[in-house]
């Protein structure tokens, strides 16, 4: 006699196994309403979702970043014929470095006057921007050199500036032209980088017609600057000198190294060194001569005792003579150093303040002679009466 089957019950199929009402049983056990049970799948649908499209957003974003940057500039190539940005502003450098594109070599702020009175043309050099170095690391140490086309009067050279290219003179010279030949005369500034022991590196020049420059009034503006031009060798030939001070026992050490470029046509040089204090003759010395050479080898050192409260009253003069035609010894050019010197003469003495007891060692190009004594302007020795005279 078996129990008849329960009408709420269904028939499984056959081979099968089923518990029934499981999910159903398991949410009636739960303790939670049914609107709290609502709330949290939703809550956790939305979480997934979330998490599906944050891991869609980095895929992405891993995908943009492994694109070329080179791709991503050009983009003219893509099958979509998409434009990058870089195109249509490009940036200051690569447009300069791209092949013939144009490139710049800075400016160059300038003031011109003209006093008719003595008839100089004066020039301002107040600072030099965005210089273009071709040196290792993008940096340079620049000066500046001002002449006249006409190669007449003397040439002016600034203060050498340490690792910037952005430097800032405030030097004023003068030089001589007649009001007649203003308008046959340029000026010309050379913008150079310094180096100790090998050739200076050229960086920008300016040509300037005096001609187009209203000379009766004081101009200053931005000129911008050109490429360098050739420069043109030293005549008088270049001198290598090695400076050393010592503070404390105020002992002035000068080794005259060698000479190079002079003229083959001289013979015998020999340099002279001159210590002068106060604008006067104070001490002197020589090296010996060297025969047959154009360049001379000296490495001859000479101390000299100058007191540490004298050291900015003193000029140090170096004069490489030589033997010219008539067999007669003549100067060839000199080197002026000190306190009233400029460029990079003044720039020597500096460092060898600032770096006490230490050797520096250092190229200069040799000065017309009477240029530098015009630059000294001499004072005559007094000639004291003798006792008993």
């Amino acid at each position: 006699m078996g129990r008849p089957p329960d009408a709420h019950s269904t028939l499984a199929p056959a081979g099968t196994t089923t518990v029934p009402g499981l999910i159903p049983d398991l949410v009636a056990r739960l303790p939670w309403p049914s609107w709290a049970l609502t709330a949290v799948a939703v809550a956790a649908g939305v979480l997934a979702v979330s998490c599906l499209l944050c891991v869609a957003c980095c895929c992405c974003c891993q995908g943009c970043r492994k694109k070329p940057r080179g791709q991503e500039a050009v983009g003219l190539g893509g099958p979509q014929g998409t434009t990058s940005i870089h195109l249509v502003q490009p940036d200051v450098e690569s447009s300069e470095s791209a092949p013939g594109g144009p490139r710049h070599w800075g400016r160059l702020l300038l003031s011109l006057g003209y006093d008719f009175g003595s008839q100089e043309i004066q020039v301002g050099l107040r600072q030099a921007a965005d210089l273009r170095a071709g040196g290792p690391g993008g940096t340079a140490d620049p000066y500046a050199r001002v002449s006249l086309s006409t190669g007449a009067g003397h040439t002016h050279e600034t203060r050498v500036h340490r690792g910037t290219l952005c430097p800032t003179f405030h030097e004023t010279c003068c030089f001589h032209v007649p009001q007649r030949e203003l308008a046959r005369t340029a000026l010309r500034v050379q913008v150079l980088s310094f180096r100790r022991f090998s050739a200076h590196e050229p960086l920008a020049e300016l040509r300037l017609p005096l001609g187009t420059v209203d000379p009766q009034h004081v101009l200053e503006q931005w000129y911008q600057l050109g490429p360098p031009g050739t420069t043109e060798p030293e005549p008088s030939g270049e001198l290598c000198l090695s400076l050393r001070y010592v503070p404390g026992s105020g002992r002035l050490t000068v080794v005259v190294l060698e000479a190079r470029g002079l003229s083959p046509g001289l013979a015998d040089p020999y340099v002279k060194v001159q210590l002068m204090l106060n604008q006067r003759k104070w001490k002197k010395r020589k090296t010996s001569a060297r025969k047959g050479t154009a360049a001379p080898y000296f490495n001859e050192a000479f101390t000299f005792l100058v007191p540490f409260s004298q050291v900015q009253s003193v000029d140090l003069v170096l004069a490489v003579w030589a033997r010219g035609p008539h067999f007669r010894a003549e100067p060839v050019g000199k080197v002026l150093l000190g306190a009233r010197a400029s460029g990079q003469a003044l720039q020597h003495w500096a460092d060898m303040l600032a770096h006490a007891r230490r050797p520096v060692a250092q190229w200069h190009r040799l000065r017309p002679a009477g240029e530098v004594d015009g630059a000294l302007a001499l004072k005559p020795r007094l000639h004291l009466p003798l006792p008993g005279s």
